[in-house]
This record gives structure tokens, sequence and C-alpha cells, in this order.
């Protein structure tokens, strides 16, 4: 079942603070009354508030002085102040000090409604963001990406030149690639960074609610539409709109999505009142939106409004100096619960070689199984799914047709298969001793190290 979000409504005067409480509890939610601001913070030592609806001018405590006292307790608390309007100067400063939003009085029941539903809907954004910089956090650096191929830096270089500015962003690449986690790079490295970043999984989403679920819908706009409820486009006002799988965006909502991004207005489902929103659009996509256009399923005028700045995001295939970075990556985030600390160099080779058609995603999966079903400490190829063990390096694919490409493009990655794989066996034959290997080799020890550097091969792994 679920559980009501629960409101906090504090106000002086009992008899309005009581009247926007029957408000809330119509619209379905928890609601409880404090005639101070002493009472409201003793309310919320004993049981949790999503959101506070204050007056701001109160005896001895005013609106301003509970504001901070409940983003000092509790920061993920949304306040929303009622105001009248000598104090919307004021009002409006305490948006900097934390509040989500200030209501100016005389304000009606739908106002309060819709200001406190989108304070929720703020909320659940943020705790959803959470876990993503929860997880980003536990990368190699923090929100950096993982990487060292040029290729992916070029990508990274391009979009941080991008957050300068609002243009929209179209993000190109096959499934897995990485690229919600660019967008939200994006987002970061943008002056949007302290405003939401709301995705939206376009392939997710059924047809009919499209509408609704992006730009709102007021309560009894449809069946089943009980109270009303932001747009995802107003959730995301002053942040950025991450449109995923924009590919299979509706036909028939295409052109309201194109008014509503150059109108920077939305209109909720049974309204007849535009709401201005203000948001940078970045989409991705795994198909060829040309072709769509080409074939009439994907309109023209939306796809060039979208590709202002364009970025082919490349495959893992096409960037193998990533793969230990990345195998590294996620060992130390799931290796380390299972006491795992690094991975035997042949596994380490088949990982380089392996084509992975599911790019970073595949990867990561692979070696969660492996941290998960392997022995401490050290990760053997046996430990790994049979498509790793068993796959024939793409570069030296009989057929060609596994690589792909031109000929240089496969000439070039079978060298650096030979290259590799030549460092590997004479680290392994001189167990780790690169100067050994390099005297073997007839170079010299610089330009041996710079090999191994380029395939992110470490002489430790061959020791002892």
């Amino acid at each position: 079942m679920t559980v009501a979000p629960r409101v906090l409504v504090v106000d002086d005067e009992r008899d309005l603070a009581e009247l926007n409480a029957f408000f809330l509890q119509r619209a379905g939610y928890t609601a409880k009354v404090a005639t101070s601001a002493e009472d409201a913070l003793a309310l919320m030592a004993q049981e949790p508030f999503a959101v506070v609806v204050s007056d701001v001018r109160m005896p001895r405590m005013n609106g301003m002085e509970l504001l901070t006292a409940v983003k000092r307790s509790d920061p993920d608390v949304e306040v929303l102040l009622l105001t009248g309007h000598p104090d919307l100067q004021a009002a409006v400063a305490s948006i900097k000090l934390g509040a989500f939003d200030y209501l100016a009085k005389p304000y009606d029941e739908k106002a309060l409604v819709e200001r406190v539903a989108k304070a929720l809907a703020h909320r659940q954004v943020k705790d959803g963001n959470e876990g993503l910089r929860e997880r980003l956090r536990s990368g190699l650096a923090g929100r950096q990406l993982v990487h060292r191929s040029s290729a992916f830096g070029d990508v990274v270089a391009m979009l941080e030149r991008a957050a300068r500015t609002d243009a929209s962003v179209l993000l190109l690449g096959e499934s897995g690639t990485g690229k919600e986690l660019l967008a939200h790079h994006l987002h970061d490295s943008s002056a949007r960074a302290d405003k939401p970043f709301v995705p939206v999984d376009c392939a997710s989403i059924p047809t009919e609610l499209f509408e609704s679920e992006l730009f709102g819908h007021q309560r009894g706009a449809f069946t089943g539409a009980t109270s009303s409820k932001p747009g995802l486009f107003q959730v995301a006002d002053g942040g950025t709109l991450f449109l995923d799988e924009l590919g299979e965006l509706p036909l028939a909502f295409q052109p309201k999505l194109l008014r509503a991004i150059q109108e920077r207005s939305v209109r909720p489902v049974g309204s007849n009142e535009q709401c201005l929103v203000d948001v940078r659009i970045v989409a991705a996509t795994n198909r060829n939106l040309q072709k769509e256009v080409e074939e009439g399923r994907f309109r023209a005028d939306l796809f060039y409004r979208l590709d202002v700045v364009r970025i082919d995001v490349p495959p893992l295939r096409d960037r193998r100096e990533d793969v230990e970075a990345l195998v590294r990556h996620f060992l130390q985030r799931f290796g380390a619960p299972a006491r795992i600390e690094r991975i035997a160099p042949d596994a380490m080779a088949a990982l380089r070689g392996c084509s992975w058609p599911g790019n970073v995603r595949q990867l990561r999966n692979a070696i969660e199984r492996a941290c998960a079903l392997g022995h401490a400490p050290e990760l053997q190829l046996g430990d790994f799914p049979s498509e790793v063990r068993s796959e024939e390096p793409a570069m030296l694919a009989t057929g060609g047709d596994a690589a792909g490409g031109t000929f240089q493009e496969m000439k070039a990655r079978a060298i650096a298969e030979l290259e590799s794989s030549y460092v590997e066996a004479l680290l392994k034959k001189h167990q780790g001793n690169v100067t050994h290997c390099s005297e073997e080799a007839g170079m010299a020890r610089s330009a041996f190290q710079k090999l191994m550097t380029k395939y992110g091969i470490r002489s430790a792994d061959f020791r002892g």
C-alpha cells in the first residue's frame, strides 16, 4: 500500500493552518498542524515530514528562522513559505537560504496543492539523483569519468565545452556506452549543476501518457487523475531534462514537444494556462535519427532543434585502452566486499580482447558476476562468463566481419592486439622484469614502458 506523503502546516493562526491542512488532506496528503515554529520543530523531532508549509510572519521564531532550523536538522525536507505582499522580497531572498518556493497571499486551494506537489516531485528527483551521485562518488576520481583513450577524452572535452552554453545536446551511441552518465556529467559541469537533473526513459512511458508525464495534468483531467501533478518539465525547471531513448518518442507527441522547447512553456493536461519553464534539453538514442527522419518516423524540425551539438559516443571496442581502467574501477567497487584484489593476467588479456557488444554495461556485469562467484584474492579466467572466455579477439577474427571498419582501421586494431599480446608474453616470461623484457625485445626500456602504458599493462600483474 502506498503511504501518503506527510506535510506539516505551520501558522500562528490556527484556523488558517487547519484550512490549509484540510486542502492538502483532500488532495491525498497526510497533513498535520503546528501553531508555532517551536511546536513544528518539536513535531519534526518525533516524526518525519517530506514538506513544511510555513507562514513567514509568526511571533518569537518567524518562518525564515524556522527554514534555517529545518535545513540544519534535515536538508532534504522541502520548505514552502506563505507570505503577504509586504514580505515578498524577503521570501524571494529565502530561496537562497534553501526554501523550495514561496506562495504569495492571497492564494487558492489549487495553487497551494500544486506548489506542494511540485515540492514533493522535486524531492523525489533529488532522492533518485542521490543514488547516481553515490555511484559516481565511488569511481576512481569522484565525478570524473573513467577513461584513458583519446577517443573518449575528446567526447568529454566536447561535453565540457557545450556545458558553457544552454544549447541542446544530442548523444548518439550504442546501448551501454554510458550516455546517461555523460548527460549527468554535462549537467554537473554547467551553471545548472545545483538544479535538478531529471532523466526520462522515453521507451518506458505508454504512448497515451507522454503528455501527462512531461507536461503535467490538472485534477480531474482524465479518469484516475485524483490530484494535480506537475510534469517532468516543471520538475526540471532551472535544470536539465534528459530524454533517453529519444527514438521511441511517439510521432503524434513530437510537435507538442517541439512547441514546448521553442516557447519554453508547457500546458498541463486539463489546463488552459501555459507554465513557463527553463530547462536545458539533452537527448540520447542508439538509433540513426537521420534515417528515421528520411523514413518519416521522426519529425525533421524536432531533430534539427535537438541536434544543435551532436556527440558520437564510441563503443568500447573502439577504445580498448579504456578496458583495463574500467576493469580496475569495477573491481574496486565490487571486489572489496569479497576481498578480491586483482585479476589474473590471462583473464585481463581476455577482457581486453573481448569485443564487448554490450559495451561498458556488459563489462560491468561481467566484473560484478566474477566478483560474486570468484575466490579471493585473485579472479581467474574461469570466473568470467563463457562469452568472455571463448570469444576470439574481434580484430583477429578470420572473417573480418566482427571487426568492421575500413582496412586501415582493421590493420590498426590487429597491430594493437599483436603489440599488447607480445608485451604481455614477455612480461610473463620474465615475471614482470621490464629491463629483461626490453632487452629481449631489442628496445629501449623507456620505449617498452610506453607500450605498456599505451595498453594499460602493469608489470606488477606478472610478478611472482
